[in-house]
């Protein structure tokens, strides 16, 4: 068969972003409870290049070579024996079983959902990954409620963006920090405080709040201790907790990976199709140049997500 192969972006060994490789490989077929996906758009996510690097070898080694990425938009190409919740043709996102840099991936019936009608496949390939971590840190680790008060550090990031407006739809109050240049679209994603970290020091501007919510790590992680009340919750996405100081001070620290799940990529499209929630894209690679959009990714400090445009 003519297309038998499929281009795909293949790392053999840790290291630098050179390590993307453009290659051609067969197309994979899904077995039972899979369905393969002609993939139009695929997300990067700041983990795609911290697992290209090695950071994460020790503990999460990956079988090489291996195709990066997990967030995937397309087209139902075909379903695996006995599947019945997918049918070839149908417009899906979601998480990718065998990655995403590629024209043509496995995807779990459990890790996808149908695309909301009104988003684009490149629009939708930013959700699965952020918006489940935003998703899970705020409410299944953070237990925010309404009317409490969320400080989202890092909130111009892939997950930050998220966590703004869900936070916002459930009725807390809303604390963002970010760059100067993107303290008006965070404003408008529902943030009823923005504070340019470039400018003025959190711990100045910041009352004690029931909820930290960290993606950055770091010195950030580090001073966000003092800034949760006693009793409240720090969860981080970019660092190890230090129970410790958590237990002096009173408050509840997490650290998490997010699970990616259909139930709640259903919960995304559905707040995306009442416009409750809308998605950002920072910028479009194609598949020839993820090289390219790994170097973007790292290089931090942008507005929303970087996604490779496979297929129109």
């Amino acid at each position: 068969m003519a297309d038998s192969t499929i281009q795909s972006i293949r790392v053999h060994q840790y290291g630098g972003p050179e390590q993307l490789k453009l290659e051609q490989v067969q197309r994979p077929t899904p077995k039972e409870g899979e369905v393969l996906v002609r993939v139009h758009a695929a997300g990067v996510n700041p983990v795609d290049w911290k697992i290209r690097r090695g950071d994460f070898q020790n503990f999460w080694p990956r079988e090489l070579p291996y195709v990066p990425g997990a967030d995937i938009a397309g087209i139902v190409e075909e379903v695996g024996p006995g599947v019945t919740a997918f049918q070839p043709g149908q417009a899906v996102f979601g998480q990718s079983a065998n990655g995403a840099y590629t024209e043509y991936a496995i995807a779990s019936i459990e890790t996808l959902t149908i695309k909301p009608e009104k988003i684009s496949f490149d629009e939708a390939a930013t959700i699965p990954i952020g918006a489940t971590t935003a998703w899970q840190g705020i409410f299944d680790n953070g237990k925010l409620q309404p009317g409490q008060t969320v400080l989202i550090q890092g909130a111009a990031g892939g997950v930050g963006l998220f966590a703004v407006q869900f936070a916002h739809w459930k009725g807390a109050h809303v604390i963002g920090t970010t760059s100067g240049k993107h303290v008006d679209a965070i404003r408008q994603l529902g943030a009823d405080t923005v504070i340019n970290y470039e400018d003025t020091p959190i711990e100045n501007a910041v009352e004690k709040v029931d909820l930290v919510l960290d993606t950055v790590g770091g010195t950030t992680l580090a001073q966000s201790y003092q800034l949760v009340k006693r009793g409240g919750h720090l969860v981080t996405i970019a660092g190890a907790p230090d129970e410790a100081k958590a237990k002096e001070l009173g408050i509840h620290v997490a650290s998490f990976s997010a699970k990616v799940s259909s139930q709640l990529l259903q919960q995304f499209a559905q707040l995306i199709e009442e416009g409750q929630v809308r998605v950002i894209i920072e910028k479009t690679y194609p598949l020839s140049a993820a090289v390219q959009s790994h170097e973007h990714s790292q290089s931090g400090h942008g507005l929303g997500r970087i996604v490779l445009h496979i297929a129109d």
